[in-house]
């Protein structure tokens, strides 16, 4: 294993360049390819480079390597950070189509269609295996975004106006495991945690039929559970700057995201970015930058208002 460097972003030797350049730009390309999708679902998953390296038991200097799309990883080596991502290898190497022929097709038939037709498929394929809209859905509303984009100041206000409950699904996933949220990954790990945050909506959705909840921002980095939450939720991506988003963590008491990590801000944006198509399938969305909360409250019950007369 190579041993960890002191800096995130270690300095490529004159023997790996000049292998780099040697090697046929298909190979390249892959690994240039290999490295964005490393970095890709890293970010998706709210993970820095060095939890996941410890996680996938190589190297931080090492991960920061293939990152870079220089690396040559063995088969072993995918294998662990694959693992350390939940995720199959397909998915790592960017292929999750390939397991069948008729994935093949499917895949084939939606290549290169945009937004609103991929939309309209989703809906088609849905319909067809008699997943229905759920009829309680306008009257559950679930906000979603990062940590400090206002979802339990903006969905206390929303739950008291509205006179329903307030729900936040991080104290229901404690309540279930009977362990904080840092203890269930401290001890079981992060597939734990997400089986926890599905059995805790799967709960929520069976004995609430009107709900204001407040997601954890990592929640749309699980398809199965993100899927539930669009299908039976009004759903808002409350959104914010990186800036605004770590200084209201901050303003709530809470040092952690910015202890001992300096590139932290970096680290944000980076999920941010990984997340933004995921967020951005919400019903709503409400831009909290530069607002006070009663002022982005007042948008956010407009959009409510408008969104309901629209679906009558």
């Amino acid at each position: 294993m190579i041993r960890p460097a002191s800096s995130d972003h270690p300095r490529v030797t004159d023997e790996q360049k000049i292998a780099f350049a040697a090697a046929p730009l298909e190979q390249a390309t892959l690994l240039r390819a290999f490295g964005e999708r490393v970095r890709t679902l890293r970010a998706r998953r709210g993970m820095t480079r060095r939890v996941l390296a410890g996680a996938a038991r190589i190297s931080e200097r090492y991960l920061a390597i293939l990152e870079s799309g220089v690396g040559n990883p063995s088969l072993v080596i995918l294998h662990q950070i694959a693992s350390a991502l939940e995720c199959s290898l397909a998915e790592l190497l960017g292929d999750v189509t390939a397991s069948s022929p008729e994935w093949l097709l499917l895949r084939e038939l939606l290549g290169g269609r945009d937004d609103d037709q991929l939309r309209r498929a989703h809906v088609a394929i849905a319909t067809s295996l008699g997943i229905l809209v759920d009829p309680l859905k306008g009257r559950r509303i679930a906000l979603i975004g990062l940590r400090g984009a206002g979802k339990s100041t903006l969905g206390t206000m929303l739950a008291k106006s509205l006179g329903v409950p307030f729900v936040e699904l991080s104290r229901q996933i404690e309540e279930i495991a009977g362990y904080t949220i840092r203890e269930i990954y401290d001890l079981y790990g992060a597939g734990a945690y997400r089986r926890y945050e599905r059995s805790a909506l799967e709960r929520i959705l069976e004995s609430k039929h009107e709900v204001v909840l407040a997601t954890p921002g990592g929640l749309v980095s699980e398809p199965a559970t993100f899927n539930l939450l669009l299908e039976h939720c009004t759903t808002v991506w409350l959104q914010a700057l990186p800036e605004e988003h770590m200084a209201r963590v901050a303003a709530q008491g809470d040092m952690r995201p910015m202890s001992a990590n300096p590139e932290a801000m970096d680290d944000l944006r980076r999920i941010l970015d990984g997340r933004s198509a995921f967020y951005a399938k919400a019903n709503l969305t409400i831009n909290t930058a530069g607002k006070d909360a009663e002022t982005s409250f007042q948008d956010l019950q407009s959009a409510l208002r408008e969104w309901a007369a629209g679906e009558r």
